[in-house]
């Protein structure tokens, strides 16, 4: 039979993440898979951004995700099996101007996953880095300021979310480093990648 077990959490407050551990210790939850997904993003300068908003950001994408993972991988190392899906962003790959914040706590995300992974294979444990580009839900929505110019992505770009998750949960099950959904993505950040930082420099002041 599965059994469902629902905690509601604000992964910015310290209060509830000690609360959702303390719920899978109580309820003997024992965690195989673990799904790093929550996320706060930000669009805009960074000079007229609100700084609730960027400690929030901090909190959730990178605090949350270290304290959650510190408390649900020794037991991993125990049973010597299991696997973590760190939900990163191709804007980890690059600084981005006018998303500084986000880029540069998915930048966090995907440098702990590759250092992780480094520390726990051994055991059996999978860490996975998931660095989608642009995908059709509410972040968008959320991130955007009001009154602030609507920028969007080429619709090539997009991935759709079905998708996300089946090369998400395909590369866990083949013990993928990083995973980047879609083609056009992969060409993109392969290129992102390779090229040299003063030609990237160059190109974030040129876009618009």
């Amino acid at each position: 039979n599965l059994r469902v077990h629902i905690c509601p959490a604000d992964l910015s407050r310290d209060e509830d993440l000690e609360r959702l551990a303390d719920a899978l210790q109580h309820d003997a939850i024992t965690v195989d898979f673990l799904i790093n997904n929550a996320g706060v993003g930000d669009r805009g300068d960074f000079a007229t951004s609100e700084p609730q908003r960027l400690k929030d950001i901090a909190l959730v994408n990178i605090i949350s995700v270290t304290l959650l993972t510190r408390q649900l991988l020794p037991p991993m190392i125990e049973r010597r099996r299991g696997a973590i899906l760190n939900v990163s962003s191709s804007a980890s790959f690059l600084p981005i101007p006018r998303m500084a914040v986000y880029a540069a706590s998915k930048a966090y995300v995907t440098s702990l996953s590759e250092a992780l992974r480094s520390e726990v294979a051994e055991f059996g444990i999978t860490v996975t880095a998931l660095c989608p580009g642009p995908v059709h839900t509410e972040f968008d929505t959320v991130a955007m300021r009001p009154h602030d110019p609507k920028r969007k992505a080429p619709e090539f770009t997009y991935v759709p979310v079905e998708e996300v998750v089946r090369a998400a949960l395909d590369g866990v099950e083949r013990n993928r480093p990083i995973i980047i959904p879609g083609v056009a993505m992969k060409v993109a950040m392969l290129f992102a990648r390779l090229l040299p930082m003063p030609v990237l420099r160059l190109a974030s002041r040129l876009s618009p």
